[in-house]
């Protein structure tokens, strides 16, 4: 009688999941995204062999990570440049580090210098497209790169990384300091803007019923925080976002989940690291943030100008998106 009872118990609940399949999937699956410039590839915590940063990670437990910055540029400890490759544990060795904190999946997505993007995922990844400028007149000087993540099921996230020039002045300016008056370097940012955009997102016809996520480091800031800066509205510093706003689909997530609140992603405080998604990819949102604690919690080096001003981990702090795609 109790097999019976069972097996009739068994079989009600099938029924129950044939008549109503939504309510098994009603939760959806996260989709748990970690950006972060890691300044020099993560220096701050060489010395440890990287048991922090991989503790810090693991503790969120991302499905993608992108990372800006991702090479060893520097000695532990020191600001003395790595001269032999040899010398470098990444990029060379981000499948092993990343298999640390879970991830199967590791690519090498925009580099030109010793500034790449590197992503890791426990999703398989390719690369669409590496750019670094057309070999004329534009430079993207840092690299970005275009990848495809495969999330299973038919779903697939086009992601977009990016570190744009960081100097006040336009690269390759033959007067820095002229230029650098003139506001070349926010002019020079706004080109290669527009170059990642033309050769990403806006190759695309319906981006914006796709899932694309756009990050890094912008190293410019964005009109919609002027609430907090109290520039002219035509300062030049807006030139890149203004872009991204008006000739792209791309939602910031940021802004649009905290309105009228400035949230900074830099020691300095500025909001420079962005993560940008298009419209069908926003609606799968369940939260997002930039992380100020624990590890994140970012702090100058006591020894300044001596050992370049760099900070511990990072003078730049994570951003963290859930989505909920499945």
């Amino acid at each position: 009688m109790r097999v019976q009872r069972f097996w009739v118990a068994i079989a009600t609940l099938y029924a129950a999941f044939l008549l109503f399949p939504s309510c098994s999937q009603a939760s959806g699956k996260e989709l748990k995204v970690l950006y972060w410039n890691i300044q020099n590839g993560m220096w701050s915590d060489q010395a440890d062999n990287y048991d922090n940063f991989v503790a810090y990670v693991s503790s969120m437990d991302p499905d993608i990570c992108v990372w800006c910055e991702a090479e060893s540029r520097y000695k532990t400890d020191t600001s003395i440049k790595m001269q032999m490759p040899e010398d470098q544990y990444l990029p060379w060795n981000w499948d092993v580090l990343a298999s640390r904190y879970g991830h199967k999946y590791t690519l090498v997505c925009g580099k030109r210098d010793t500034f790449p993007q590197v992503i890791t995922s426990k999703y398989p990844l390719r690369i669409v497209k590496r750019i670094t400028g057309n070999g004329d007149d534009i430079i993207v000087v840092h690299g970005a790169g275009w990848a495809k993540v495969d999330l299973g099921k038919g779903q697939e996230l086009n992601l977009v990384t990016l570190h744009t020039w960081p100097q006040k002045y336009a690269y390759n300016a033959e007067d820095q300091k002229a230029d650098a008056a003139a506001r070349g370097g926010d002019r020079f940012r706004a080109v290669e803007m527009e170059y990642i955009c033309s050769q990403t997102v806006g190759t695309v016809e319906g981006a914006e019923k796709q899932f694309w996520l756009m990050c890094g480091d912008f190293n410019a800031i964005s009109s919609v925080d002027n609430f907090h800066y109290q520039l002219d509205p035509d300062d030049p510093a807006f030139l890149v976002h203004d872009y991204v706003r008006s000739n792209t689909p791309y939602i910031d997530v940021i802004e649009r989940l905290y309105p009228g609140e400035f949230r900074k992603s830099t020691l300095s405080g500025r909001r420079i690291d962005m993560v940008y998604v298009t419209p069908a990819l926003f609606d799968k949102v369940k939260s997002a943030d930039i992380l100020y604690d624990s590890f994140a919690a970012s702090v100058r080096d006591p020894r300044g100008k001596a050992i370049g001003n760099f900070c511990h981990p990072s003078d730049h702090y994570p951003v963290f998106v859930v989505f909920k795609v499945k």
